[in-house]
């Protein structure tokens, strides 16, 4: 029998094409089922109202309360930097046999207290130069609870600064209270120490160091940046590069002092008769008094100097000390009035600055070369001249923090004095930064 040729009109109709979508028969085909199921191993994605049908949606990360956050990044901000102060304290003293676990416990209370610049009142008087070693390690944790608090009530890069204060309000509240319940263990015995003025004194400190990281981490610093004039906010950039690298030059001046008194530093350790643990903590407590060193050996750099005790300048054109307490750490003071090669320590300050105007000039004009943008003259040495100011008030407050009284009588002046540093370096760095910034601009006019 002859095969039966199927009638035209009972074929199957090819799709038709549509006008609007441009598709072609060929593409009117059945996707295959690799292609419908997308890559191997991977489920194909859910349309969107699907999950919402089916119950399977993804619920929003969950926040935590304000309130929580912040106690409890708060508290363990206060625990890490309060540990290694009570381990060394107990090292120290438990070795020796002369003091229990509490006894060292108290102690290393007593001195977070001082790090974060609460005066300790004694039988001796009051006691008040800070540890700023510890100062800084305990701002650096405070503002990590403020980065961990901020990511956790969910205002990462938000650009609120109105998130931000509140994270840096919350976490000064808290941390205040930490302080006031240490002020209160320690007031016991010969020691004493005002609560309020603890609870203050965590309190703006908590508030402040939290701010730092807040601002960074919700983005509200981008924001307040953006709404800076540009000249202000070059100045503040100036200012702050200035103030790190006088810091750094002091840092370099304070280490060559004490490696150059290295054996007198040596033999003051060894007149401590407590043994090694006794000597290593004599050690450990210079170590978290060199930011101090520091502090003083900038302002030494810059003219004003600083004082040992009552009655005494330590300058570049002066020296005049007396008796003075056996610790390593001041085992580096000068023996006199700078002179000779000495005296090209005078233009750090100066050099310092320059080099600040030098490298502010120079991001400027690359980042209006890639604006395609003239930076004027006016732009330039406007920032330079507020580099001053900002310049001169951060070393006017470091001086400030770095100095205080270790008891009544004649240790009871020690550090620079803060409006005499601020001032002087106000001058000199807004000079400096000017002589740079031109320099700079003129070498850029040229190539």
């Amino acid at each position: 029998m002859p095969p039966v040729s199927p009638d035209p009109s009972q074929r199957p109709a090819r799709p038709a094409t549509s006008e609007n979508d441009g598709t072609s028969p060929v593409d009117a085909r059945p996707e295959p089922a690799e292609a419908r199921r997308g890559p191997v191993g991977r489920p194909p994605a859910q349309r969107s109202g699907a999950g919402a049908r089916s119950g399977t949606t993804s619920q929003p990360r969950r926040r935590a309360p304000l309130a929580v956050a912040a106690g409890v990044n708060t508290g363990w901000a206060a625990l890490v930097s309060f540990l290694p102060v009570v381990i060394v304290m107990a090292m120290a003293r438990l070795a020796e046999d002369s003091a229990t676990l509490s006894g060292a416990a108290r102690v290393g209370l007593a001195g977070w207290l001082l790090g974060h610049g609460v005066p300790l009142g004694t039988d001796a008087g009051p006691i008040g130069l800070p540890p700023l070693a510890l100062a800084v390690l305990a701002a650096w944790r405070v503002a990590r609870a403020g980065v961990n608090t901020s990511r956790a009530i969910g205002a990462r890069q938000r650009g609120s600064l109105r998130d931000a204060l509140a994270v840096a309000g919350a976490v000064g509240i808290f941390y205040g209270l930490v302080g006031t319940i240490a002020a209160a263990l320690v007031s016991t015995g010969g020691l004493n120490v005002s609560a309020p003025r603890a609870a203050l004194t965590f309190t703006v400190f908590g508030g402040l160091a939290a701010l730092a990281g807040s601002l960074r981490t919700t983005a509200a610093l981008d924001v307040l940046a953006d709404r800076t004039p540009v000249v202000l906010r070059d100045g503040v950039r100036t200012g702050l590069v200035a103030a790190l690298l006088l810091l750094g030059a002091g840092a370099a001046a304070a280490g060559l002092a004490v490696a150059t008194g290295g054996g007198e530093a040596s033999d003051m350790i060894g007149a401590y008769r407590t043994g090694v643990a006794g000597q290593a903590g004599i050690t450990l407590v210079s170590v978290a008094y060199a930011p101090n060193a520091v502090v003083w050996a900038a302002s030494y750099l810059l003219g004003p100097g600083f004082a040992v005790g009552a009655d005494t300048a330590i300058r570049t054109t002066e020296v005049s000390v007396g008796a003075l307490p056996a610790v390593p750490l001041i085992a580096g003071l000068p023996s006199g009035p700078v002179g000779g090669f000495g005296a090209a320590m005078l233009a750090v300050p100066v050099l310092a600055a320059m080099a600040a105007g030098w490298l502010a000039t120079r991001r400027a004009m690359r980042a209006g070369g890639r604006d395609e943008t003239t930076i004027g003259w006016a732009r330039l040495i406007g920032g330079a001249v507020v580099g001053g100011p900002v310049g001169g008030v951060v070393l006017g407050l470091v001086a400030l923090l770095s100095g205080g009284p270790l008891g009544g009588g004649r240790l009871a002046v020690i550090g620079p004095v803060p409006w005499q540093v601020s001032a002087v370096a106000t001058v000199v760095l807004a000079v400096g930064a000017v002589i740079g910034t031109a320099a700079a601009r003129a070498v850029a006019g040229r190539t």
